[in-house]
């Protein structure tokens, strides 16, 4: 043990390793004759190490300790005081979830932590009023009027801006300010507004008026003047102070293919303008071609019309006539393509006028399956067969009128009075009966006095029967679709020639047809049934998109540019 107090406490120490184990050891520098060698410090090396720890710790070592033995306490305290609040605030459970126990005690604690954490954001919500900051420069009246003298403002502000200067004696006033030689304006035609009082207004004098409207009115009605016909108007100098300007020129497009304009003859040395005003006729060409467009029904007619440049007036006409002919919910697929044509109009001048609609079809695989066109003085569309368009609701059984209507009646063979309980309508043998509306046959075939007879159930209690049918086209429990034939006129059973006897039931009970409005077919026959073909097959003929493209101009439309720089690129153009 002292040999280790002596190896512990030497002044100089000088490390001893051996080649086995790499220990090192310290040995004091006393002298030359104390040394220890090498082998012996290998030896005592154990006893050395065992005789550290055996020894008392050093001041330093304990102070060490207790440094280290109090930080490792305060971090278990430390562990076991977070543990504890954590147990503590699981257990009060201020933050349940609000999607748990709806209505609980549970559930109205955490909807009040909700609450209350809510109050502090709000409580610690910044303001948003705006933040004060010092002006760039002052902007007091003697600087901001500094400012308006130094910029130019427009004549149609006033002008009032720049610097004002006292007049000197050389400046000579005027006696009075010139004015212009000519003013050119605009007038619109406003709705239920008369020529007279628009030129009125635009300041042409009463003379002019006069002479202006009996020319016009020579050439057309001022009625026919469209409301929004914008009209050019140029009023020129004065003949005296106080006067009314004269007109020099008016200018307006009277239609789609005449531009009418009153002017005075060439204007005199002093740039007034004398004699009597006359009017020009500038009839403009016109092309007729009708517009044809085609495409893809796709999921949406409408969308789809319209996105191929179908008008949206065209493409309401376009869905309303079909939808009087088919279902357009179950018989117009997303395959299908639409086939529509309308009225145009395009003028030499560039303008185009889209009419209203000319033809309605859809096609199916390359085949019409809807054809419609509009022909006659109403305007009415019908199918190319040559039948009238059906409207929503019944339609007539046949196109005739009626002979004798629902009520108590002499019979005209019985001869005794006795209720009549449905109409009869005047056809001719064979005319085709068509179904008032959708349903399903119920009957078909002989029925007394009713000869032969089609009764049709419609559904909600409305039932409809066809009497005197010299032949039937249906049987019992079939299908019919409104407006599908049904049989022929005849006069079997108690008839005194050939007619329909129609009846209608609401309930099983008879009811009077009459209350039940229905909308007839018209048939075009004769050689009003062949120009209809023929004007079928002359729209079907135009090409898609055709009357899109623009009229050649002839040589006399041509014309000649009044600046030098124009007609250089004229020239380049034609070369």
């Amino acid at each position: 043990m002292d040999h280790s107090g002596d190896l512990s406490q030497a002044d100089a120490p000088q490390p001893v390793s051996g080649p086995g184990d790499g220990v090192l050891i310290r040995a004091p520098a006393r002298g030359a004759g104390d040394r220890i060698d090498a082998e012996t410090a290998r030896e005592f090396a154990p006893y050395f190490h065992s005789s550290r720890q055996l020894s008392s710790p050093s001041k330093g070592e304990q102070v060490r300790h207790q440094v280290l033995s109090r930080v490792t306490g305060w971090g278990e305290r430390y562990d076991e005081w977070k543990l504890g609040v954590g147990v503590w605030f699981d257990r009060i459970d201020l933050a349940p979830d609000l999607a748990e126990n709806i209505g609980s005690r549970r559930w109205f604690r955490g909807l009040g932590t909700m609450l209350a954490l809510g109050a502090v954001a709000v409580a610690f919500w910044p303001s948003l009023t705006p933040l004060e900051a010092r002006a760039p420069m002052p902007q007091d009246a003697g600087i901001r009027d500094e400012f308006r003298s130094q910029m130019i403002m427009p004549l149609a502000l006033g002008a009032d801006s720049g610097r004002r200067m006292g007049p000197t004696a050389d400046v000579i006033p005027l006696k009075n300010a010139p004015e212009r030689p000519q003013i050119e304006l605009i007038a619109t035609l406003a709705p239920g507004d008369s020529f007279a009082s628009m030129l009125r207004r635009a300041g042409v004098s009463a003379t002019d008026i006069g002479r202006v409207s009996e020319l016009i009115g020579g050439a057309m009605a001022l009625s026919e003047i469209e409301p929004g016909t914008q009209i050019d108007i140029v009023l020129g100098r004065r003949a005296e102070a106080g006067a009314p300007r004269p007109l020099d020129a008016l200018k307006f497009r009277a239609r789609f293919d005449l531009e009418l304009e009153i002017a005075r003859p060439d204007p005199l040395p002093d740039g007034t303008r004398s004699g009597a005003l006359s009017l020009a006729r500038n009839v403009i060409r016109v092309d007729d071609t009708p517009l044809r467009v085609r495409g893809k029904v796709g999921s949406s007619l409408y969308r789809s019309m319209r996105a191929a440049g179908v008008p949206a007036s065209a493409v309401q006409d376009y869905l309303r006539a079909l939808d009087d002919q088919i279902d357009m919910d179950r018989e117009v697929r997303s395959s299908d393509d639409f086939d529509v044509i309308i009225a145009y109009r395009r003028a030499a001048t560039g303008e185009r006028q889209a009419g209203q609609l000319l033809y309605a079809g859809i096609e199916r695989g390359g085949e019409p399956k809807t054809q419609l066109m509009r022909w006659g003085a109403e305007g009415r569309f019908y199918e190319a067969s040559g039948v009238g368009e059906q409207r929503r609701g019944l339609v007539a059984p046949v196109p005739g009128a009626i002979s004798s209507s629902y009520g108590m009646r002499r019979h005209p063979i019985l001869g005794y009075r006795r209720m009549h309980s449905g109409m009869d309508f005047r056809a001719s043998y064979g005319t085709a009966i068509v179904a008032v509306t959708d349903g399903r046959v119920t009957s078909a075939g002989r029925a007394g006095g009713c000869g032969n007879a089609v009764r049709i159930d419609h559904g909600g209690g409305l039932a409809t029967r066809y009497c005197h049918m010299s032949r039937m086209a249906v049987s019992r429990g079939q299908q019919v679709r409104r407006g599908q034939v049904i049989g022929y006129v005849g006069s079997t059973g108690l008839s005194t020639g050939p007619h329909l006897h129609y009846e209608m039931y609401r309930g099983g009970r008879a009811i009077n047809p009459a209350s039940v409005d229905f909308v007839t077919r018209s048939v075009l026959d004769g050689t009003e049934l062949i120009d209809f073909r023929r004007r079928l097959i002359v729209l079907r003929a135009i090409e898609p998109g055709a009357a899109l493209e623009d009229l050649e101009p002839l040589a006399g439309e041509i014309e000649e540019p009044l600046r030098e720089i124009e007609k250089i690129d004229l020239a380049s153009a034609v070369d």
